[in-house]
């Protein structure tokens, strides 16, 4: 697809479309081709957003639910209507397989639906205080509130549906928003800009900013955004909150998603291919993309074999050809770094059974087993189409190796046994369990975030709603209950 035009793709300050100081060039992950080149802002520009989203935060909280959630809805409808075009430009600015592309885009026309859908009935509650002698004729109204002005910081693997998790509970609760794509794929977000522009949303309720990272770091101190929402790596989402202590701080920051295979699932065969496909998929740079793979020894004679066969069976090449699983990783130094992570796994004892190698910024699908838990394949975030294996004996074992990790994100684990899952829901130090299936689902309605070194807070539409508004009470006095 030419993406190529005369002038770089705008940047949007305030609502409005413009050129900015200077340009930024977009290149294909999977072989380097030139994308677009788009317009960076300068500092004059994030001064404009900036005050332009301070002067209307008031106004814009104060508007009614139904402007907001047309304003959802017609994003919604625009992103179905530009569907295919969309995927292409996910695929060409990030290198995700057309077919996952295909699947982020539908997801983000979900998203904003259901912030259409949450903006109408974003209610408050009654509480009747009369319960104790003191409270008799008062009554309570608990409202939220928007905290102020929003900073989203948007990664580059999901560079439309993370972008829409931070832009369409922002927009629903009547909060401005400052969104800061990743420099890599921005293109997605500038789209979602055009699409913004078209609704009646006042001017100043969105920015799109394509910046750099010294930029973002002063518009992370700027006291008049009072919320940064943060998707991307540990290290800088910690330094974002140091650098913000007294700001509202919403980390997504990632993790090594276990998978559990326990002895009582009924279909080991089906859950090596979910395993292999949702350890790949993205190829591996999803933030809940299976990396440890934790299996009952009952059933390890069945299972590797199956999850081998399942993750040779992995097709990489182009992203475009619909037939391909697994594209590139984001650029040439992010394979190096992968294959040098297998490479120190095999060093210290880990079984290579296929894989380890790269071509270009393409890692071939790979499976380790017995890696040591001192390895980076295991005890880090590995961001790439790399499964690491061990094998342990029962339950209890299986849910210590889970929790012997920093991060703690979500886990999927494969039981048939209802007990089980609620001591897994109970025992396993996560934000999601998902029993029966890979740590890699996720409804975009449901609350999702993490603990640990995975961060704080978190998304979903109506969790990330309530995440960006604080309560408020009236107390009404004289009331006759």
């Amino acid at each position: 697809m030419d993406m190529i035009t005369p002038e770089p793709r705008p940047c949007w300050i305030a609502g409005r479309a413009e050129q900015g100081a200077s340009t930024i060039v977009v290149r294909h992950p999977f072989d380097g081709s030139e994308v677009a080149t788009v317009a960076v802002p300068g500092a004059d520009q994030v001064e404009r957003a900036v005050v332009a989203a301070v002067e209307v935060a008031k106004e814009f909280r104060r508007s009614p639910a139904h402007v907001r959630a047309a304003a959802l809805e017609h994003v919604s409808k625009a992103i179905a209507a530009r569907a295919e075009e969309i995927a292409e430009v996910i695929t060409a600015e990030n290198g995700k397989p057309m077919k996952w592309a295909d699947a982020e885009v539908r997801r983000a026309v979900s998203v904003f639906r259901i912030a259409a859908e949450e903006a109408r009935r974003f209610t408050g509650d009654l509480q009747r205080l009369d319960t104790d002698p003191a409270g008799e004729g008062r009554l309570a109204i608990t409202r939220r509130i928007p905290r102020g002005p929003v900073l989203g910081i948007s990664p580059f693997n999901f560079p439309l549906n993370l972008v829409a998790h931070k832009v369409a509970p922002a927009l629903a609760v009547g909060a401005p928003i400052i969104i800061k794509p990743a420099p890599r794929t921005p293109l997605s977000a500038l789209i979602l800009g055009e699409i913004l522009a078209e609704t009646e949303l006042p001017a100043g309720a969105f920015s799109v900013l394509p910046i750099g990272n010294e930029e973002t770091s002063a518009l992370v101190a700027d006291p008049r955004l009072p919320v940064v929402s943060f998707t991307g790596s540990g290290p800088v989402g910690w330094s974002l909150a140091d650098a913000a202590p007294r700001k509202h701080v919403v980390l997504e920051l990632g993790g090594n998603a276990a998978a559990v295979v326990l002895r009582d699932w009924p279909d080991i065969e089906g859950a090596a291919l979910r395993i292999a496909t949702f350890g790949n998929y993205q190829a591996g740079q999803s933030c809940i993309a299976v990396q440890r793979v934790i299996v009952d020894r009952a059933v390890a004679d069945e299972f590797v074999p199956a999850l081998l066969d399942a993750v040779q069976a992995q097709r990489t090449g182009d992203p475009y050809d619909t037939e391909v699983d697994v594209g590139p990783v984001v650029d040439e130094a992010a394979a190096e770094r992968i294959v040098a992570w297998v490479d120190e796994a095999v060093a210290a004892g880990a079984k290579l059974l296929t894989g380890g190698t790269r071509e270009g910024a393409t890692v071939e699908p790979t499976l380790l087993v017995d890696v040591p838990e001192t390895a980076k394949a295991w005890s880090e975030e590995i961001f790439g189409p790399v499964l690491a294996v061990s094998i342990v004996d029962g339950v209890d074992e299986a849910f210590a190796a889970v929790n012997a990790s920093a991060y703690g994100l979500q886990v999927g684990v494969f039981t048939s046994d209802v007990h089980l899952a609620f001591y897994a829901s109970t025992e396993l130090e996560v934000g999601g369990v998902i029993i029966g299936d890979v740590p890699s689902y996720r409804a975009d309605q449901m609350p999702y975030g993490g603990v640990k070194g995975s961060g704080v807070g978190r998304e979903g539409v109506l969790a990330a709603m309530t995440d960006l508004t604080e309560e408020r009470v009236t107390v009404f006095t004289g009331i006759d209950l």
